[in-house]
């Protein structure tokens, strides 16, 4: 895209910070039927992205957590499985061989995750080999001291090569495995560090004019991580992006996810601005892993009327 400045301005870009906040939650305050409430706890669940970053990873914490996605509650076949594992780039082929023919995708975190402070090819070498590794879905974070800065051209230029970088790096795979392996690109702004809500919107229009996939909130890292505004002003600029474009891009809020009520919150919020034709874990995600467990107590406090201990549920 030659002229990004022409194309953002296309859109108005002004957000009534106000309105956004008085509007999520209003819709945040909405019941849910009881006969609806379980399929809606077990469709948050369905869109889990259930992951773990931290610097004692290990094979078999990873190992352990892949079982957790794919079997949430043991013994229970209408519990679903998560939509992903998220893992740093080192543990993809024990993920990938953990979560095999289950369903359960494989995403990475990548360039630089979570500061983005690499050089470019750095980040594209970065990419490759999580591709080559296996990973089903690349989780990016933007250069947010050039988009602050305005050079919104470099952020749209980065995203775009890495979303390249993924199509090219997809067929290579295919190619070598002889299966179908398309590789999708989640966009983290790292919204907590955007500072204001125009720039929430005019970051979540980059990373979608580049090409990616799914815009998200978070790293989760940084602190506030998704919140229910924030996350509105996403929704909507998808909204308009589609409008406007007919691409339907996905939404990832990560980070800040603690409870079912929380959950049932964000997927109010996502059906009441994108519709039905959203809510399907191929374009929303959560990145909520602790909260899993709740959502498994209130399925069961639904069909039985108590809750059971958190003995009953695995910690990973």
């Amino acid at each position: 895209m030659n002229n990004i400045n022409s194309f953002l301005n296309s859109f108005n870009m002004s957000v009534d910070e106000i309105g956004a906040k008085e509007r999520a939650a209003s819709l945040s305050s909405r019941s849910i039927k009881t006969e609806s409430k379980v399929q809606a706890l077990k469709t948050a669940i369905s869109m889990i992205d259930l992951t773990t970053l931290e610097g004692k990873d290990s094979e078999g914490k990873v190992h352990a957590m892949c079982q957790k996605a794919i079997h949430p509650k043991p013994g229970d076949e209408s519990i679903p499985h998560v939509a992903a594992v998220c893992v740093y780039p080192n543990m993809i082929k024990f993920a990938k061989e953990a979560v095999r023919n289950s369903g359960v995708h494989i995403a990475s975190v990548a360039t630089a995750f979570p500061s983005g402070q690499y050089p470019l090819k750095l980040k594209i070498e970065d990419v490759q080999k999580c591709i080559k590794d296996g990973a089903d879905e690349i989780d990016m974070v933007i250069s947010r001291g050039e988009f602050l800065s305005g050079d919104y051209k470099f952020v749209y230029d980065e995203i775009r090569k890495i979303k390249e970088t993924c199509v090219e790096s997809s067929k290579e795979y295919s190619d070598r495995h002889g299966v179908k392996h398309d590789v999708h690109l989640k966009v983290i702004l790292e919204t907590g560090e955007l500072e204001t809500y125009d720039n929430v919107r005019r970051a979540s229009f980059i990373g979608m004019m580049a090409g990616g996939d799914f815009i998200k909130t978070s790293t989760g890292k940084i602190q506030p991580a998704a919140t229910l505004p924030v996350t509105l002003v996403m929704l909507e600029a998808i909204r308009d992006y589609y409008n406007e474009t007919g691409i339907r891009t996905g939404m990832k809020p990560a980070g800040g996810i603690k409870t079912s009520k929380d959950a049932i919150a964000y997927l109010v919020l996502l059906k009441e601005t994108l519709g039905d034709e959203w809510l399907t874990p191929d374009l929303y995600r959560l990145g909520a892993s602790s909260v899993l467990n709740d959502l498994l107590m209130q399925i069961d406090k639904q069909r039985t009327g108590y809750y059971q201990s958190s003995d009953y549920y695995s910690i990973d």
